[in-house]
């Protein structure tokens, strides 16, 4: 009686909770406590790898956990084979040990069974001969059916609390995809949502461009082996084959694939999953742990409705993108109107404040505009500006930023540059224009341009454009088809 009260406490103890962690302890501490074992292990069963690994253990030798076994090895291994419990009185006359502390003697390997399917082994060992009887084998065996109930029931238990946590996160993702319209400002939160609710190392974005992947936005406690804004060859593993198949790929061993391209330095496992919206891949979504058995028990399902989330929200911020774009472009030259103008030159002086790099502005003007257009009329002269806007798109670093600031006259703003460079810029455009053939045009077709640099000519907007003007006038003074700088412009007008 003593015996079957012992095994309704011991069941009563395992049974009363849901959490995994504190069910394996608690299976142990009773093997420990009502069966004097000093050393006693979890084994659960990998059913893709068919490994046996251990989850939890008490006095087992350092290291000697961290190995996985497979389901033909050791005592634990035939417990499984046979679905029945192995005891083995005298270690050192069987050959299927697997050493896992020095001191045992004698090993007792019971199945944890579910509907007679193994779920893992309780493995229990002392360092004494012959050290169980078949009336403790049998309440152990006893025991391992309700601690087999109990891991099943905590890994539901875990399994539901997961989903849940994984809906809430792809809620979450949804409200945010459609409050964030801004491409950019999108993916990095995404990237942070993703990362804090699915508990991973590191979540990272990348989306097609140009024949490449581009790191778009990541967030995690990951070292990159690659610089920020990197590309990646569509053609690297695992890339291809996600970008091929259209599916979701698990790696779980990512140190040991000598071909797989490495993102980061820690990352031992990830899960890939394209980004796919009305039939076309846009990119991957990438979740990295630094663990290799993090995603054995992976439902894609969650983080597959996550990906389509964010597909069809990029492709509503791309939209929005294009549409901002457009309402930045001047219809005629196809070149940024004023409207843009007005928001980079004041991102281009606070980068040039920072950096203490400066930066430079040029307004140019179409010399004698309206005569041509009466001579020649208004197609012709809008032909004009097409083929001075394009000319000046060729000229210019992809850096610098070329807008029609209203009729005839551009601005032209040019980052990391001081007033000589500018100049010498300014004047380049001249005689590129002045020695241009315009077609239909029998005359020459000349341009002037006034030149101010940030911060010696002004420090706000409002003065480095009055500056580069009063460049302009003087230079349209002195006869066009002239450069001027902002402070040439001012001594002149002071007479110095």
């Amino acid at each position: 009686m003593q015996k079957i009260a012992v095994l309704y406490d011991a069941g009563q103890a395992v049974l009363s909770t849901f959490d995994l962690d504190e069910v394996l302890q608690r299976i142990l501490g009773i093997a420990r406590d009502y069966f004097h074992l000093q050393n006693a292990a979890i084994l659960l069963l990998d059913k893709e790898t068919q490994h046996l690994c251990v989850r939890s253990q008490i006095g087992w030798d350092q290291g000697c956990d961290k190995v996985p076994l497979g389901m033909h090895e050791g005592i634990t291994g035939a417990a499984v084979q046979r679905k029945q419990p192995i005891y083995v009185p005298d270690i050192s006359q069987d050959s299927r040990y697997v050493c896992a502390a020095k001191s045992t003697r004698s090993e007792l390997a019971i199945p944890l069974t579910l509907r007679d399917e193994i779920v893992g082994v309780l493995d229990c060992q002392s360092d004494q001969l012959d050290h169980f009887d078949r009336e403790t084998i049998d309440l152990l065996t006893l025991f391992s059916t309700q601690a087999s109930i109990a891991l099943q029931n905590a890994r539901l238990y875990q399994l539901e609390r997961q989903r849940a946590r994984q809906l809430e996160a792809i809620n979450t993702i949804a409200q945010q995809s459609t409050a964030v319209m801004d491409l950019e400002g999108l993916l990095a939160r995404v990237c942070s949502v993703i990362q804090q609710e699915f508990r991973v190392a590191h979540v990272t974005l990348c989306l097609r461009e140009e024949g490449e992947l581009s790191v778009r936005a990541h967030a995690g406690t990951l070292t990159p082996c690659l610089p920020a804004g990197s590309r990646l060859p569509m053609s690297a593993e695992p890339w291809s084959r996600v970008l091929a198949t259209g599916s979701t790929l698990i790696e779980r061993d990512i140190p040991s694939a000598t071909k797989t391209f490495r993102m980061f330095v820690e990352a031992a496992a990830r899960v890939s999953i394209p980004l796919i919206s009305f039939g076309q891949t846009l990119g991957i979504l990438t979740l990295h742990s630094t663990a290799s058995d993090a995603f054995r028990e992976f439902e894609p399902g969650s983080l597959e409705a996550v990906a389509d989330i964010c597909a069809s929200s990029i492709q509503s911020a791309h939209y929005v993108e294009r549409i901002r774009q457009l309402s930045y472009l001047d219809g005629l030259t196809g070149i940024f109107n004023r409207r843009f103008f007005e928001l980079r030159i004041l991102e281009e002086m606070d980068r040039a404040r920072r950096s203490s790099t400066g930066m430079a502005l040029l307004m140019v003007d179409i010399d004698q505009f309206k005569r041509l257009n009466d001579e020649f009329g208004h197609l012709l002269g809008d032909e004009v500006l097409r083929q001075v806007s394009s000319l000046f798109h060729q000229q210019l670093r992809k850096i610098d930023v070329v807008c029609r600031y209203g009729g005839e006259e551009f601005a032209i703003l040019l980052a990391n540059t001081n007033a000589q460079h500018a100049l010498g810029v300014a004047d380049k455009l001249r005689r590129l224009v002045e020695g241009w053939h315009f077609p239909g045009v029998p005359r020459t077709v000349t341009i002037s341009a006034g030149v101010a640099a940030y911060p010696d000519h002004g420090t706000s907007r409002d003065a480095l454009v009055h500056a580069a003007d009063m460049g302009l006038y003087a230079a349209k003074q002195a006869g066009r088809n002239r450069v001027r700088s902002a402070g040439a412009a001012r001594a002149a007008a002071s007479g110095e």
